[in-house]
């Protein structure tokens, strides 16, 4: 009662002040009326036709540079991530959905078809804004793409990917420099000399695109493999040596003459020595000082910050482009992972996701696929992609082989060395923006790179369907294959501590993969060896604990429920094992996600709804029906003779009436738990994990 008192007091003591505050500020803005009166000034009021706060924020805030810069901002992240979404759902890179939204809100879409909206929303001096947010989040994503450049990795496979690269380079290189020869005339820019338009069409054709790559690759889940290291190798060397030519193609258009471009290359080369050989090694002290997250100050990361905005100046001036800077700086950035890792999670999320589709959209911006309007000029698109892909994918897959590759594998290796992606785009723009290209082959180009970064998906698809193995099936006889996909690990410990008991005395039949998505394609290689390491390092513990034959299998995805789902039904499985999730909407524990993998799933499903079980020593099978009834019926004499085994039917007396909390675990089939559900049983929202099995038919 005392407490009900002094907040009663409280609230009539600030409603008392409040009402005083109010009435002051009445009286003192009526007294600063009779001064404008004094001054000659006519009152007005908010609500007066003409001048009030509608017309003025129509008039005035609405059309605000801020304003509008925001509503693009808000625009392009929409459109972006649902093409990003759009593309993932086609087994595409979400960067290909990106890229699409750009082009999408240009001239080549919007602009053509509405051009009124096209024009309100992104009116010709608001542009410049939205190129210099851009070049920022460019910067800061060039940042992170050297970061993700493991030198020592590049050291250790050198060898077979120095000469797998340097053929992806040399080959395109050549044929580029051989099809600007007869482009020149037709569409090189006035005042663009034929050696730099010719040394960046060789480029143009040469690039491919690390992070995308990186990204495909841990998206297949071949990071570890032979494959997946030699081609991340060839392409991090690919990067280096592709960003070190386009700095001296730069330079050498940017100099008035050979001398200008001689000391541009110079600087440049003075620059990467004082970088290597004294920035880096302090860095160096600075991430063993500082590999604890609670240690990096703000200090840190601001000195890191400059160095990176310090390198990109530097370079700007040079006169190879602020991006080249920002590359640099972050390659000679510590190999300390820890150090990287929080590096990385400072300024990831911006750039990726907010930053970076600024620069797709104002890629799109400049890509008007409406240029390309004869039947000559869709001619000339076509030649130019098929000689880069001829150029890159032959290349780079002759060169494997020669190295000793398979043909499997060349062949895989060029289909991923032809992707260009976003560092594509980054290159054409620095093109475009110093004079070399012309609009025509600008768009061009960006249609190549939209081909090429979107076949890599379907060429490696094709290979791996000529060449799959025939020892699958044969190789399992006996053999139960069961796939188990979790989130967070302790999930992943607890499922496969189920599967070892459901399967007790069974242990050598078993042929288990335990699969781990990350929910986003958007995250760094170190954070993805970070995260895959976290995943299993305990499975692999208890998989040897309990003398189980577990392997795992770590990719990235937007879409996790399609990804489980497409593993599953591609590795042909007996059974899924995966944890129960809510949907958004509603309360049934099967619906949601677990729905998806019920009607979908080409194999049996378990649904584990985890209510805390840890060892299994009594288990009631409930719901003998004609459905299930056979297939639990072959669970139940799974399970080891020291586990104690009940069962109820689904017209068993008294069923609701039993004590179900004296059961560890209890098993049923999907309509007998529905159906239960249903009518109230209070199984099924009690404190007993349940596993709900779905046989497929």
């Amino acid at each position: 009662m005392a407490i009900f008192k002094s907040k009663k007091v409280a609230w009539i003591s600030n409603i008392l002040i409040i009402a005083i505050i109010g009435l002051i500020l009445y009286f003192l803005f009526h007294a600063g009326k009779q001064l404008e009166l004094a001054r000659g000034l006519t009152a007005k009021s908010l609500l007066s036709n003409g001048t009030g706060f509608i017309d003025i924020a129509s008039a005035v805030n609405f059309r605000h540079t801020l304003s509008i810069l925001i509503l693009q901002i808000i625009i392009i992240i929409i459109i972006a991530r649902i093409m990003a979404w759009v593309m993932s759902l086609i087994n595409q890179p979400t960067v290909i959905g990106e890229i699409i939204a750009g082009i999408m809100l240009g001239p080549s879409l919007l602009g053509m078809f509405f051009p009124e909206l096209f024009t309100w929303v992104f009116p010709m001096d608001s542009l410049k804004n939205l190129e210099i947010l851009s070049q920022i989040g460019l910067i800061l994503f060039m940042f992170i793409i050297g970061m993700e450049l493991d030198l020592s990795v590049v050291r250790k496979r050198a060898k077979d990917a120095l000469f797998i690269s340097n053929t992806s380079i040399i080959v395109p290189f050549i044929m580029g420099i051989g099809l600007a020869y007869f482009l020149y005339d037709r569409f090189a820019p006035t005042g663009a000399d034929f050696l730099s338009f010719s040394l960046f069409m060789g480029i143009a054709l040469s690039i491919t695109a690390f992070p995308v790559l990186a990204r495909i690759v841990q998206e297949r889940g071949i990071t570890k493999t032979q494959l997946g290291m030699i081609t991340i190798t060839s392409a991090a060397i690919n990067d280096i040596t592709a960003w070190g030519i386009l700095a001296i193609v730069v330079a050498i258009a940017n100099a008035t003459a050979i001398g200008n471009a001689l000391v541009t290359i110079g600087l440049s080369l003075v620059f990467i020595v004082v970088m290597l050989m004294v920035i880096r090694p302090l860095l160096e002290k600075i991430a063993n000082l500082f590999s604890a997250k609670e240690t990096v100050s703000k200090t840190i990361v601001a000195s890191v910050f400059g160095i990176m905005l310090l390198s990109a100046y530097i370079t700007e001036v040079i006169g190879i482009h602020a991006l080249f800077g920002a590359f640099m700086a972050g390659v000679i950035m510590p190999q300390n992972v820890r150090f990287k890792s929080i590096m990385s999670e400072k300024i990831e999320d911006v750039s990726l996701v907010l930053l970076l589709p600024l620069f797709f959209v104002y890629t799109g911006l400049r890509t008007e696929i409406g240029l390309l309007n004869d039947s000559s000029l869709l001619g000339t698109a076509f030649i130019v992609i098929a000689v880069a892909v001829i150029g890159k994918f032959a290349g780079s897959a002759l060169a494997s082989r020669i190295t000793g590759q398979s043909w499997k594998n060349s062949l895989t290796i060029g289909a991923l060395m032809n992707t260009r992606g976003l560092i594509e785009l980054v290159a054409l723009n620095i093109g475009y923006d110093i004079g070399i290209l012309s609009p025509e082959i600008f768009t061009m180009l960006v249609l190549m790179a939209l081909v090429t970064t979107f076949m890599t998906g379907p060429a490696m698809a094709f290979i791996n369907f000529i060449y799959r193995s025939r020892e699958s099936i044969a190789s399992i006889t006996g053999q139960f294959k069961v796939l188990v996909s979790f989130g967070p690990p302790e999930s992943g410990i607890r499922l496969l501590t189920l599967i070892s008991e459901l399967f007790r005395g069974e242990q050598n039949k078993l042929d288990i993969t335990a699969l781990h998505l990350t929910p986003s394609t958007s995250i760094s290689a170190e954070n993805a060896i970070q995260y895959e390491e976290q995943a299993f390092s305990r499975i692999n513990e208890i998989a040897r604990e309990k003398d189980l034959n577990v392997s795992t299998e770590y990719r990235t995805t937007e879409i996790v429920s399609q990804e489980i789902t497409r593993t599953a039904n591609r590795g042909k499985y007996n059974l899924l094992v995966v944890g129960s999730s809510k949907p958004l909407l509603g309360r049934d524990k099967t619906g949601g996600k677990a729905r998806y993998f019920f009607e979908n799933v080409k194999s049996d499903v378990a649904l584990v709804i985890d209510n805390g079980f840890k060892k299994i020593n009594k288990v009631l099978i409930y719901c003998m029906d004609k459905e299930s009834g056979e297939y639990l019926e072959k669970v139940s004499t799974r399970f080891g003779s020291e586990i104690e085994v009940d069962k109820v039917s689904i017209d068993g007396n008294k069923a609701q009436e039993r004590d179900y909390t004296k059961y560890d675990l209890i098993v049923s089939g999907l309509e007998c738990y529905r159906t239960q559900r249903q009518a109230g049983a209070p199984w099924t929202a009690g404190p007993v994990s349940i596993v709900i099995f779905s046989q497929y038919e």
